[in-house]
């Protein structure tokens, strides 16, 4: 499975962010759910004023529960829970 180029470059703009020190932490509210979360963005200036470009939220609680990893012998797939041994 290939990580599509909008992602790759997405990640790169979210290295440099933080190689130059320009991340930021903010407090929002999910625009679907309205559940509290913290974004991790990205921080730019604009004249005056500061541009911020959210890339994702924390994960809440555990996140070794939140996501499913990809399969090692598949390469198309991810492994699952009840997979694991």
């Amino acid at each position: 499975m290939s990580i599509p180029d909008h992602a790759r470059n997405n990640f790169q703009t979210l290295l440099r962010a933080a190689a130059d020190g320009n991340l930021a932490l903010l407090e929002c509210l999910d625009a679907e759910t309205g559940t509290q979360r913290y974004v991790i963005c990205a921080v730019g200036r604009e004249g005056g004023d500061f541009i911020f470009t959210p890339f994702g939220h924390l994960a809440d609680g555990n996140p070794y529960d939140a996501y499913l990893p990809p399969d090692p012998r598949d390469p198309g797939g991810f492994v699952h829970p009840e997979m694991q041994s």
